[in-house]
C-alpha cells in the first residue's frame, strides 16, 4: 500500500499520520525538505523517504508522479499548497491537505475545472479544520434548503487534561496563524462577500455538549468552505479561546495585527514558535475532546441546529486523515471538493469517538 505520499512528514501532524498509516497497514512515501529529519523517521517506521524541495518544480513533479495521492501536512499551507497542487495537476495525482487557511481554500477551489479534466480530486481541509464542522454544516443545512444565515462555533478542546482552545498547538498551526492574521484578519461572510471584523469583537456565549463557552469570531476555514458546501450567503464562525485571549484581543488585537505586518516580526515569531511549541502531549490528545455547534436560519426566522462531539483536534486529524486517504484511493472522486461534498455529512461519524446531537438535555 505504498501508493501515497505524506509531504511534511516530519512535522507534528505528519508524524502522527505516518504512524497511524503504518498501524493500518499502509507504507506511504515520506517526503519533505530535510534528509536529516526524514531519515530517522523513515527508518523507525520501515518506510521509504524522498527529499523534495518545493522550489524545484521538476523534482517535485517527479516525486509526486511516483504515487497516486499526496497528503500535504506541511504548514503554513499558504507557502506549500500551490506548488504541490500544480505538481499533482501536472502528473494526475490526487491532492489532500489539512489547511485551515482561507486563501488556500480559495486557491484550491480555483483548480476545480483543471482537476476534473485530469480526473483527480483536490480536497483541502481533511483534518480537524474543517472535516467535522463541514460535515455538521451539511447535515444542518440539508434540513433547511432556504437558509440565509449560518453560524458555526468550535470548541477545539472541550474537555480532558487541557481545556483551552490553544492548549498544545503545534508549531505548524501557530505559524499559519502568524502568517495569515496580518493578511486577512478576522473574516465573516455577508451577502456572499467576505468582510473584515475588528479582532476580538462580536463575542458571545454558545452552549456545547459539555459546557457553555464564550466564543469570538475567527477566520476558521468554514468561512470559505461552508459557502462552497451550502451557498448560504451569510456565515459567521466562532472559536472558543482561553479567557485571557478573549479579554486582551479587543484591546491589543489591532496592535498585534499591525506588528505582524512587519516581515522581521513574523520571522522572529515563527522562530520562537518552532522552539516553544512541540505540540500537544499524547495524554492531551487521548483525553481531550472537541465540539462543534452549527445553526442555520431562514428569512422567516425559522432555525435548525445540531452539535458534534469528537476527539481532540490532532487526534482526530491523525485518525481521519488515513481514513480519507483510503476512501479517495478506493473511490472515483474528481474536482475541487469540500470534505462533505466528497464524503457526505455522515462520514465524520465513522471516526471513533464522534457523536452528533440534534438537541442537548435542558
Amino acid at each position: 500500500m505504498g501508493d501515497w505520499m505524506i509531504y511534511g512528514a516530519t512535522g507534528y501532524t505528519g508524524k502522527l499520520v505516518a504512524e497511524e498509516a503504518v498501524r493500518r497497514g499502509h507504507k506511504p512515501l515520506l517526503a519533505g525538505r530535510s534528509a536529516a529529519k526524514l531519515r530517522p523517521l523513515a527508518e523507525s517506521l520501515g518506510l521509504e523517504y524522498a527529499v523534495v524541495s518545493l522550489d524545484d518544480a521538476d523534482a517535485l513533479a517527479k516525486a509526486v508522479g511516483s504515487v497516486e495521492l499526496v497528503y500535504n501536512a506541511a504548514g503554513p499551507f499558504i507557502f506549500t499548497s500551490d506548488p504541490i497542487l500544480k505538481a499533482c495537476l501536472q502528473t494526475g495525482v490526487h491532492y489532500l491537505d489539512i489547511t485551515g487557511e482561507v486563501p488556500v481554500y480559495q486557491n484550491a477551489y480555483s483548480y476545480d475545472a483543471a482537476a476534473r479534466e485530469k480526473g483527480i480530486a483536490i480536497i483541502p481541509g481533511v483534518g480537524f479544520d474543517v472535516l467535522p464542522s463541514d460535515s455538521l454544516i451539511k447535515y444542518v443545512a440539508n434540513q433547511m434548503p432556504d437558509a440565509l444565515y449560518l453560524e458555526v462555533a468550535v470548541d477545539a478542546l472541550a474537555g480532558g487534561s487541557g481545556g483551552s482552545a490553544n492548549d498544545g498547538l503545534s508549531a505548524g498551526t501557530a505559524k499559519s496563524m502568524v502568517e495569515l492574521l496580518p493578511t486577512i484578519g478576522t473574516l465573516e461572510r455577508r451577502n456572499t462577500k467576505l468582510e473584515t471584523l475588528r479582532m476580538g469583537s462580536g463575542q458571545r456565549k454558545v452552549r456545547f455538549p459539555h459546557a457553555t463557552k464564550t466564543v469570538m469570531p475567527a477566520s476558521w476555514g468554514d468561512v470559505e468552505v461552508a459557502y462552497r458546501t451550502t451557498g448560504i450567503p451569510n456565515i459567521k464562525v466562532y472559536l472558543s479561546l482561553p479567557p485571557m485571549l478573549m479579554t486582551l484581543s479587543p484591546i491589543f488585537g489591532s496592535l498585534l495585527v499591525n506588528l505582524l505586518k512587519i516581515k522581521s516580526v513574523r520571522n522572529f515569531a515563527s522562530r520562537q514558535i518552532e522552539r516553544m511549541l512541540p505540540g500537544p502531549s499524547e495524554k492531551t490528545r487521548l483525553e481531550g475532546r472537541s465540539a462543534v455547534y452549527v445553526s442555520v436560519r431562514n428569512g422567516k426566522g425559522e432555525t435548525r441546529e445540531a452539535w458534534l462531539e469528537t476527539l481532540e483536534g490532532y487526534q482526530f486529524t491523525m485518525i481521519a486523515g488515513v481514513r480519507v486517504v483510503e476512501r479517495v484511493l478506493d473511490g472515483n472522486f474528481k474536482g475541487a471538493l469540500t470534505p462533505s461534498q466528497a464524503f457526505g455529512a455522515d462520514f465524520v461519524l465513522e471516526i471513533e469517538g464522534t457523536t452528533r446531537y440534534d438537541s442537548l438535555p435542558s
